[in-house]
């Protein structure tokens, strides 16, 4: 059993002003488990929604929606571990390569 993955997207209910036409935050957490659920075994994949709005009491989050606001970052900002895999619109391709990398494993 490889060692769990966390995936944390950042987002805003309210879609950033660079961002027209894309997907909500939240719709975005959602679509990505469900993309993800498909392609891997996900009981190891574990998944967190970060408010930049209200972020939770931990310094990691604080200080990185901290960047969000200060670099005019797009989001959702989605992570896999600690890495940055996709700002505004992500593309499934540069998270599951990311996903592999860090040993998920495929659907059978």
């Amino acid at each position: 059993m490889g060692k769990s993955i966390l995936i944390s997207v950042y987002g805003a209910e309210q879609i950033c002003a660079s961002c027209v036409g894309a997907p909500g935050s939240l719709d975005t957490y959602e679509w990505l488990q469900a993309a993800i659920g498909r392609k891997y075994i996900d009981d190891v994949i574990e998944y967190e929604y970060i408010d930049i709005n209200q972020p939770p009491d931990v310094e990691k989050h604080q200080q990185f929606v901290e960047r969000i606001f200060e670099e005019d970052l797009f989001y959702p900002i989605v992570f896999v571990n600690d890495e940055l895999v996709a700002e505004g619109i992500p593309r499934l391709k540069t998270i599951y390569s990311e996903l592999d990398k860090n040993g998920a494993v495929l659907q059978p």
